[in-house]
C-alpha cells in the first residue's frame, strides 16, 4: 500500500512542472539571442526602442509564469502545467515578432513548430489542433493584414509560407494525436497491468493464509505458529517473559470412536471458538497437531498465563458443540514460561513434560514447570 502523502504528490508534481518550465524558459533564451542577432543585422523593423520592449514583454511573461508556479496558484487549474496558456503565450509573441521581420520572416517560421512541440505530450488532440488553428490563422491574418495595405513585399512568397505552415501544423496535429492515443493505450495496459498485480497480491495473501491456517480450525498451523514464535523469542528483551502453554483436549479419542469424525471435528472447531474469545490480540494460538493445541502469550509472567489458561479450561468445559451429544468437556494444559536465550524446542519439552504430568493427576486441569535455562 501506498503511503504517499498528498503534500508529497504535490510537491513531486510542482517539481516536474517546474524542470518543463525550465526548458520552455531555455527555448525562449534561445529565441531570444536569435531575435537580438536580427536586431544587430538591422532585419528588426521595429528598431532599437522597439527590440527592448518585445524583450521586456518577452521576459515580462515568464515572470508571470514563474509566479503562478512559485505560489502554486497553478494547482487550481484543470491543467496543472499551464501548457494551453504558455503555447498561446508564446504564439501570440512570436506572431507580434514576425509582423516586425521582412526578409527574415521566413527563416523564423519554424518557430511555430517548436512552440507546438511542447503540446505533443501534454495537450488533448482537439486542445492541440486549437492550438495548431490559433498558430496558423494568426500568421495568415498577419499577412492579409499587410496585403490589404499593400505591405506585403512578395505575395507568392507569403502565399508559400502559408501553405508550408499549414502542412507542417497539419502533420504535427496528426502525430499529437497519434502520440496521446498511444500514451491512452499505454496508460490503460498499466492500469490493467496493475489490476493483474492487484489481484496476484491478493491470491498470494490467500496462499499465505492457507499455508499458515489449520483448515478445519481457522487456526495457526503448526509451522506458522513455530515460525511467530522464533520470532517472538528473538525480539524478547532482558528482564520480559513469554508464556508458552501446550493444551490436549482430554479424552479426545473416546469422542472420536463412540461418536464418530465428525463429531470430533466440531468439538475442535469448538474449542478454536472458545480459545478465540478467551485470549487477547496479539496471543498466538495454533492447532499443533490431532487434538493437541499450543498458545503463546508474549510478555506475560506466570500469573497471567495460569489466568489465561484456567479460563480457558473453564470456558471450554461449559461450551456445547452444536450437533454432538458430549457427557461432558474437558482439556488439560501444560505450562513454562520463555525467558530470554532459551531454547524454543526445550521450552515445548517444558511444557509437554507439564502437559503429561496433567493427564497423570486426573485431567482438566493445568499443570506447569516454571524452570528455564535462559538468563
Amino acid at each position: 500500500m501506498s503511503t504517499t502523502t498528498p503534500r508529497a504528490t504535490q510537491r513531486s508534481l510542482q517539481s516536474l512542472l517546474f524542470k518543463r518550465f525550465g526548458m520552455a524558459v531555455a527555448t525562449y533564451a534561445l529565441a531570444l539571442l536569435l531575435f537580438w542577432v536580427a536586431v544587430l543585422n538591422d532585419l528588426f523593423t521595429g528598431g532599437w526602442p522597439g527590440a527592448i520592449l518585445f524583450s521586456a514583454l518577452l521576459v515580462g511573461t515568464q515572470l508571470v509564469f514563474l509566479a503562478l508556479f512559485r505560489s502554486n496558484f497553478n494547482l487550481r487549474f484543470r491543467d496543472p502545467s499551464l501548457t494551453e496558456a504558455q503555447i498561446l503565450v508564446a504564439l501570440l509573441l512570436h506572431t507580434l515578432l514576425l509582423a516586425n521581420l521582412d526578409s527574415a520572416r521566413g527563416s523564423l517560421l519554424l518557430f511555430y513548430v517548436i512552440i507546438l512541440l511542447f503540446g505533443v505530450f501534454q495537450l488533448q488532440p482537439r486542445v492541440f489542433v486549437r492550438c495548431a488553428a490559433f498558430a496558423f490563422f494568426a500568421f495568415a491574418s498577419l499577412n492579409l493584414w499587410e496585403g490589404y495595405h499593400l505591405r506585403l513585399a512578395d505575395p507568392g512568397l507569403a502565399l508559400l509560407q502559408c501553405c508550408a505552415l499549414f502542412v507542417a501544423l497539419v502533420w504535427q496535429s496528426l502525430f499529437a494525436s497519434y502520440v496521446q492515443a498511444l500514451r491512452q493505450r499505454m496508460r490503460q495496459r498499466r492500469y490493467a497491468l496493475q489490476a493483474h498485480q492487484d489481484t496476484l497480491r491478493g491470491m498470494m495473501r490467500q496462499l499465505e493464509d492457507l499455508v499458515a491456517t489449520d483448515e478445519l480450525t481457522g487456526l495457526f498451523n503448526r509451522r506458522h505458529f513455530l515460525r511467530l514464535a522464533l520470532r517472538e523469542l528473538d525480539n524478547l528483551g532482558p528482564g520480559r517473559q513469554h508464556g508458552l502453554a501446550l493444551i490436549d483436549l482430554d479424552y479426545f479419542k473416546r469422542i472420536n470412536d463412540v461418536h464418530g469424525h465428525a463429531a470430533g471435528d466440531r468439538v475442535l472447531q469448538t474449542f478454536a471458538a472458545v480459545a478465540r474469545a478467551c485470549v487477547r490480540d496479539g496471543d498466538v494460538l495454533a492447532r499443533y497437531g490431532g487434538e493437541e493445541f499450543v498458545l503463546l502469550l508474549p510478555h506475560a509472567d506466570a500469573d497471567r498465563l495460569t489466568s489465561c489458561c484456567e479460563r480457558l479450561r473453564e470456558a471450554f468445559a461449559a461450551a456445547e458443540p452444536v450437533g454432538v451429544q458430549v457427557a461432558s468437556l474437558s482439556l488439560s494444559a501444560g505450562m513454562t514460561l520463555l525467558n530470554p536465550g532459551d531454547d524454543l524446542d526445550e521450552a515445548l519439552q517444558r511444557a509437554d513434560q507439564a502437559l503429561y504430568r496433567a493427564k497423570r493427576g486426573g485431567r482438566n486441569r493445568c499443570d506447569a514447570a516454571w524452570e528455564s535455562s535462559g538468563a
